[in-house]
């Protein structure tokens, strides 16, 4: 039966529909504020409590709601009980879409910040680790969200309203220190807690610190953040010398240069490419960097306050996840093809893979394609900062080399606590020893006409280790369920769904509390 009601009662039910709406809207930001006002009176007042993990998020969706981004556009967060069940012995064929790097989009949002105008982000790949960069950046006034094309990322940064980024969301992305440069430089201030990400070693901060200080900023570590204050006159130009060539370091001191006044000269620098798409970045928005690339870089610095052009920049493609399937076409004796990548940027790896008897032919300026060996080769392997191996194959080049015939040694120089996917392939069969906690000697093979390597569980320590695990699986014998894919739903975009389309029997499933 239809219900009848007269224009006054109607306007009544729409205006209380209206309130009960706008209650709706101000509920959560009512939270937001509460929670935000909590935020700034523990970081005066040590009584009172800091937000739990929970409330973090609920503040981080809340103001990426305030900042235009629509619930559909926000990166889902990773299960911690999702793992992946891999059938193995595959037979892969097909075609490779590679995302954008990584590392290179986390650097390049911080950059942005120094930019006093909107920057669009193409090729940006869809992380839980660019929605963590997102929400950090959110924290400092940031407008941040998705373009109108696929895979782009608009960050609008000409409000800045903090120095401070929230804690919660630092912890869970080391690569959120580099904030503490680009605020630095745009703000003349910048504090930021010490920074988190995968459990891989040490990974000091000192080597920013002393960037910075070398440029005229007052430093200090206070609870758990550093302390960065440019002084009265601004930051000013100045020779560094990096002792070691680390990419943070180097990316860090590179934003905060921009900042300063007068000459800047950066030597035994990282090389990464990654460091070379930022500097083309900040070159796009108006910065005077020349010499990425090289060991030293040279930076004009164009003093506090920031970059006025706004820029349209494409992220280079993800040389590591390229790596990544390159190994996965080796591992089970598939031909492959990738693109869109960068050959000069996958040098070591294609290198290595000849060794072992793969081909790695260049089809095109951005194309490449593997045709594997039936029998691999042993090689050694030792990582360096770049242009050597890197230590982001290693764990992957580990799972290949065990189905290599003979030995081989892997060594590694980088991150002391990487080795941490030997103990998972040795539950696999593999043969391989530790020596200390940086060589590992394997010794490849098969055994009785049967593949070394059987399905079993596994645990992923870190992002790369969990893509070493499943190509692990691919070419063992049986079923190989690998736990902790929280750490390659970081670093690997549609991981799973690229591997199915060219043929792997892959399915993501959860495990309730993660127990098995």
């Amino acid at each position: 039966m239809a219900t009848v009601t007269s224009a006054g009662a109607a306007r009544g039910l729409a205006a209380a529909g209206a309130a009960a709406s706008a209650r709706a809207r101000r509920a959560p930001q009512q939270q937001a504020r509460r929670l935000s006002s909590r935020v700034c009176s523990s970081r005066r007042d040590s009584n009172v409590d800091a937000l739990s993990a929970e409330e973090e998020e609920v503040l981080d969706d809340v103001l990426a709601l305030e900042n235009g981004v629509p619930a559909a556009a926000q990166q889902p967060r990773a299960a911690e009980a999702d793992s992946l069940e891999v059938a193995g012995l595959a037979s892969l064929e097909g075609h490779v879409p590679i995302s954008g790097a990584k590392n290179s989009a986390l650097a390049v949002m911080a950059g942005a910040v120094l930019c006093d105008g909107e920057v669009l982000l193409r090729r940006i790949p869809g992380l839980t680790d660019i929605e963590s960069m997102s929400a950090v950046m959110r924290s400092v006034g940031c407008r941040v969200g998705p373009g109108s094309d696929a895979n782009t990322l608009v960050v609008d940064a000409r409000v800045l309203t903090s120095c401070e980024p929230s804690e919660q969301s630092v912890k869970r992305l080391r690569a959120s220190f580099f904030m503490v440069g680009s605020l630095l430089a745009r703000m003349g201030e910048a504090r930021v807690p010490l920074p988190g990400g995968c459990n891989i070693g040490l990974r000091p901060v000192d080597l920013h610190i002393r960037g910075m200080e070398a440029l005229g900023a007052k430093v200090s570590i206070e609870h758990g953040r550093v302390n960065a204050v440019a002084p009265a006159g601004g930051l000013r130009g100045a020779k560094i010398y990096l002792d070691y060539p680390s990419v943070g370091a180097t990316e860090t001191i590179l934003m905060a240069a921009v900042g300063a006044t007068g000459e800047t000269v950066i030597a035994n620098v990282a090389q990464e490419p990654e460091v070379v798409d930022l500097a083309n970045f900040l070159n796009a928005m108006g910065a005077r960097i020349e010499g990425a690339g090289t060991n030293s870089i040279h930076v004009t610095g164009t003093g506090l306050g920031g970059l006025r052009n706004p820029a349209e920049f494409s992220i280079i493609p993800d040389r590591i996840e390229a790596g990544t399937f390159l190994v996965a076409g080796a591992i089970t004796g598939s031909s492959l093809s990738l693109a869109p990548v960068v050959p000069a940027h996958l040098t070591a790896a294609i290198a290595k893979l000849q060794e072992m008897g793969c081909q790695v032919i260049i089809e095109g300026p951005e194309r490449v394609r593997i045709v594997p060996t039936a029998a691999l080769k042993p090689a050694d392997i030792t990582t360096l900062p770049y242009p050597g191996f890197p230590t982001d194959l290693q764990s992957q080049f580990t799972s290949l080399l065990a189905h290599a015939h003979g030995t081989s040694v892997v060594r590694e120089t980088v991150f002391e606590k990487r080795m941490g996917t030997v103990g998972e392939l040795q539950r696999m069969g593999a043969n391989i020893k530790l020596i200390g906690c940086d060589t590992a000697v394997v010794e490849g093979g098969w055994v009785s006409g049967t593949p070394l390597l059987q399905g079993t569980h596994v645990s992923a320590s870190d992002l790369r280790s969990g893509a070493a695990l499943v190509l692990a699986g691919l070419a063992a014998e049986g079923v190989t369920t690998v736990h902790g894919l929280k750490h390659m739903d970081r670093g690997y975009c549609d991981f799973e769904a690229k591997l199915s389309a060219i043929g792997a029997d892959v399915r993501r499933i959860s495990t309730g509390d993660g127990q098995w």
